[in-house]
């Protein structure tokens, strides 16, 4: 998503445009309409965090999906019309 605006109004919102560049948005900051600087962050984007979900999973729940099918699961996917 980009933002662009001009300088005047970024004053007032300096905090809030420096939180969106940091999110990995692009801000444009303009001078009466033309763009002139963009804000970037200086590690750029904030990495994301892998496993968010891994709560959610259980050893039981995943070792039930990586298990084999049985005869009658395969015969289900095995019926072709």
């Amino acid at each position: 998503m980009t933002t662009t605006m001009n300088i005047q109004e970024a004053k007032g919102r300096l905090s809030a445009l420096v939180a969106q560049a940091e999110r990995g948005d692009d801000v444009v900051i303009a001078r009466a309409g033309r763009p002139v600087v963009r804000l970037v962050p200086v590690g750029g984007p904030t990495p994301r965090r892998l496993g968010a979900f891994a709560a959610e999973l259980s050893r039981e729940s995943i070792a039930e999906s990586l298990a084999p099918l049985s005869d009658d699961e395969v015969a289900l996917w095995d019926s072709t019309p």
